[in-house]
Parts: structure tokens; sequence; C-alpha cells
């Protein structure tokens, strides 16, 4: 998944143009963008989006936004969603592993009820929200085999921290920020799991956007969070192999299957060895292209 668009649940038209915006998920929220007091209609807009959405015979993946563990709205978000089988969740304020296998009990459970197999619905957790998180982050491996990403959120960590700001004035993330980021996609390349960049919250500074995405994808995270339909296509170029990456990536791997045995390969005077291999096959694997 390159891009994973937020859309408040009781958002009416916005979910119709964020099933339509090209992103590769959509994320119905139930958390933030959702008022206490709108919890329950908004369950309800959730499971007729989720319905109406998934009987599409081409359309994104659809993850729900749930509510934390500690909300005590958890519960009655899966009552409400899991018959509608979204295709993952989002939980956020995720605390280590524990918190993974608190979330892959609950799931287990609302899909039996709704006689749904177990382990249908997945997720993705926003593993670096809070303080905690920081300090938990690197025991999400084994947690569950629902796990597919983590993301993390300067938002609400840098609220609890007490900071006046996240982003210097240049709008780059300041230095615990970038520690966070950088714990994360660590984290996620421990557990096995999808390293997804957090929101770009100047929703119309697309140049800065750009910028910063194509930073996350150097650095190893394979898609990123976005708020507004007029990211999406941004965020899906930049995580997008070119087709000159892709040949390139193609003659590493066939220089390598041609001489098995040996740790270093020449390619037009270029040196590379097992690494390059590694990230080549990676590179194909996201690109959806054969090896």
């Amino acid at each position: 998944m390159r891009s994973l668009l937020f859309v408040p649940a009781d958002g009416g038209s916005k979910l119709d143009k964020a099933f339509a915006s090209g992103a590769d998920a959509v994320i119905v929220d139930l958390e933030d963008s959702i008022a206490h007091d709108r919890k329950a209609p908004a369950r309800a807009s959730a499971v007729a989006f989720l319905r109406q959405a998934s009987q599409q015979a081409v359309r994104p993946r659809l993850l729900v936004r749930v509510n934390g563990l500690a909300t005590g709205e958890t519960d009655a978000d899966l009552d409400a969603v899991v018959a509608a089988r979204p295709d993952a969740i989002l939980l956020p304020k995720a605390e280590g592993g524990a918190s993974v296998i608190h979330a892959h009990a609950k799931l287990s459970a609302h899909e039996a009820i709704a006689g749904l197999a177990d382990g249908d619905i997945k997720i993705v957790a926003q593993a670096i929200e809070t303080a905690a998180g920081i300090f938990q982050a690197g025991n999400f491996r084994g947690a569950s085999a629902r796990l597919i990403g983590l993301t993390w959120g300067p938002e609400d960590l840098s609220a609890e921290v007490g900071a006046e700001a996240n982003r210097d004035t240049e709008g780059r993330l300041t230095e615990p920020y970038r520690l966070a980021r950088s714990l994360c996609l660590f984290a996620a390349a421990a557990a096995q799991a999808a390293a997804i960049e957090t929101v770009y919250v100047d929703f119309r500074n697309l140049d800065g956007l750009r910028r910063e995405t194509e930073e996350a994808r150097r650095d190893g995270f394979v898609g990123r969070l976005a708020i507004h339909p007029a990211q999406v296509a941004v965020i899906n170029e930049v995580f997008t192999p070119t087709a000159q990456a892709v040949e390139k990536a193609r003659a590493i791997i066939a220089a390598f299957a041609a001489s098995p045995s040996g740790g270093v390969v020449a390619i037009d005077g270029v040196m590379y060895d097992r690494p390059h291999l590694v990230r080549a096959q990676r590179l194909l694997a996201n690109a959806g292209a054969k090896i």
C-alpha cells in the first residue's frame, strides 16, 4: 500500500471521494475525527460504506481506524464493523506487541461471532504515538500474524510531551520526532511489517509533501498516510519504482543468478554485493513485478 487516505466515518460524500481518489487504501476513521457523541452514528455510516465499497470489483483496501484500547470504545467499534469485513483495522496508540496481541484476541472473538475465518482482518498499528510507545517499539515481532504494517504519529506524541511544535520554521521534523520516525522504521523492519510514513498536515504544500515522501522512500518506508485526496497522486508516484529502477533491479538479480556462489557481481563497472541484491528483490516486490 503506497497511499492510505484518512476519511471521517461520518464524512458523507467525502467517503465516496476517498474511494475514487486513487488511494491504495482508504482508512475509515472512527477515532480522532469523530466527536464522542457522534461515535454511534459514525459506526453505522462506516458499516454502510464498507458493505457498499467491498462489492466493487476494483477497489482500494478498506481499513477502519478504531478507537484505542484504553478508551473503552474498541469493542463497540468492532461489534459494528467486523461483520462488514474490512481488510484491516488501524490500531491507534499501540504500545508494543502486547497491544497487538490484545487487538488480535478481540478480532478473533468478533470474527467468530460474525462467521468469518480467524485472521481474515489484518492490523496496521500506529506504533509510536505515545511516549510509552517509544520504549515498546522493538517488541512487535511475532505478536500476531495479522500485523502487516507499522506507522507513527507526531501530533499525538508532541501533545503528550508538551512540545510547542514538532516541526521547525522550515517545516522539517524537530529532533525528538525524527527519533520517533527512525524508531518506527526500525521497529517495522524488526517485525517484518511494512513501514508506513506518517501524515503531512500541510496538505496544500505538494512540493513539501513530495520532498518529504522522497526522503521517506530513500530511508526505507514503503507507503504514506494521507489526509486529503490531493496528496494521493504525489504519494503514489513517489512510491512507484521507475522503469529505470526496475530494470536496474532486474539486472542485479540476473547477475547474481548467473553467479550463485559469488558474493559480489560487477555490472557496467560498478560492484554490487548481497545487500544490493536484497534491495533489488524488495524493489521488484514493491513494484508488483515478477523476480
